[in-house]
């Protein structure tokens, strides 16, 4: 018998590389475009305008995306011009707005904690001290004699 087997070291996977399925998002991602951040603003709730939402969301300083801005986002049945798909608007603002717009929340978040602690603290006894610390640990320990 005729030994017709080829060596291991010749053989290759190249051929037997697997695909990698991806599942397609629902919504496309904008090409990005420097300065600005993007954010999908729904229009429509189970079919029905939600005219209150938008109207929020342009006050607040963001501002519809135009179709032929991001071609690649072009979808046919598009009358308005604005990037939409599915009852959700792609709108844009400048990043330094959403910077200022983090720090305003943080702000108020941050003297929301101290209101608390100092109404915390105002039933402090020295007699029965509160504790106060605001930090969390974790730490691993074994069962029985403390081995392992």
């Amino acid at each position: 018998m005729a030994n017709t087997r080829n060596p291991r070291e010749i053989e290759t996977r190249e051929k037997t590389t697997r695909n990698v399925y991806i599942p397609s998002s629902a919504l496309p991602d904008p090409t990005p475009e420097p300065g600005y951040s993007f954010r999908w603003i729904a229009t429509a709730i189970l079919g029905q305008s939600n005219q209150t939402n938008v109207s929020t969301r342009f006050r607040e300083g963001w501002e519809p995306v135009k179709a032929a801005d991001h071609p690649e986002l072009m979808v046919q049945g598009n009358e308005n011009g604005n990037v939409e798909i599915g009852g959700l608007m792609l709108c844009k603002v400048s990043t330094e707005y959403l910077e200022s717009r983090k720090q305003y929340f943080d702000n108020q978040a941050r003297a929301q904690m101290d209101s608390v602690d100092n109404h915390y603290m105002r039933n402090n006894d020295p007699r029965m001290p509160l504790f106060s610390e605001r930090k969390s640990s974790t730490s691993r320990g074994g069962f029985g004699n403390g081995s392992k």
